[in-house]
């Protein structure tokens, strides 16, 4: 086996064994490693001008902030409600009909569905564009096309899901065991047919896992789109932040957390219910 140039460059200790045998002790790579990654850290940080000093001395101004969010004001819980239903109907929404409109997207950038080489590629094109840019970016564009308001995050949420479950669906897909799919379009089936009888059993679990995956991402995100007037607790979080109300903040992010903690539970026992 031809050694590595790392090997080459910096050899091997020899070291011999009781029993006579000799072994190769290679050098180890971790000082190097460290070191490599302290200098891009240095590069990084020159080049973005962070300032290590600073960050050092606003620690106490940290921590004063950190203080009043973790002791949030519940009487401003009134004010959350509204926005809170308002960021899970987004995600709720959102998720489902990107979720769908996902499905056909990820069998026709399936190699082993879709055979035309031309159309794979202008498909998977079209998933790589929606998922390079964020939701944020999306929710921008979309409130200056349907005016501020949550239908502006809720078409956000769906392209951005749109992109993810796609992505991830059709890597799944051809994964799966072909044989039957192919022996059913080999006896006359449509592709459809052939699809949903032979292929839709074995990627249903993952769909659904993905799915799920998908309405947690998008309850973070939507939580925050109301920053570019796209509705949800986004709006209220510019506006506690604004007036330094941090108290407030606490409890905005206090319930975000609630919401957050109750789906990834029903999720997880959805998920063990399909494993």
């Amino acid at each position: 086996m031809k050694a590595s140039l790392f090997d080459r460059i910096f050899k091997p200790k020899t070291i011999q064994l009781e029993n006579g045998h000799t072994v190769d002790k290679p050098v180890s790579r971790m000082p190097f490693i460290l070191v490599a990654l302290m200098i891009a850290v240095y590069i990084s940080a020159k080049m973005t001008d962070f300032d290590f000093s600073l960050l050092a001395s606003r620690i106490g101004e940290f921590t004063v902030i950190l203080n009043k969010i973790f002791h949030p004001n519940v009487a401003y819980f009134s004010h959350v409600i509204t926005p809170l239903i308002e960021t899970i109907q987004m995600s709720v929404t959102g998720t489902i009909l990107g979720c769908l409109i996902g499905l056909p997207l990820a069998i026709l950038s399936s190699s082993n569905i879709n055979k035309n080489r031309p159309s794979l590629l202008i498909f998977r094109f079209i998933l790589s564009v929606l998922r390079s840019v964020p939701a944020l970016i999306y929710a921008s564009i979309f409130a200056l096309v349907f005016s501020l308001g949550t239908l502006a995050g809720t078409v956000a949420i769906i392209v951005f899901t749109v992109g993810i479950v796609a992505k991830m669906l059709y890597e799944s897909i051809e994964t799966i065991n072909m044989g039957p799919y192919e022996a059913m379009t080999s006896m006359g089936a449509t592709t459809f047919q052939a699809f949903w009888t032979a292929c839709v059993p074995q990627i249903l679990p993952t769909y659904i896992d993905d799915c799920l995956y998908c309405f947690e991402l998008n309850v973070r995100a939507s939580a925050i789109l109301g920053y570019v007037g796209a509705g949800g607790l986004g709006i209220l979080i510019r506006e506690r932040t604004g007036f330094r109300a941090y108290s407030d903040l606490g409890m905005i992010l206090l319930s975000v957390f609630v919401v957050v903690w109750f789906i990834d539970f029903v999720n997880g026992i959805i998920r063990k219910k399909l494993s």
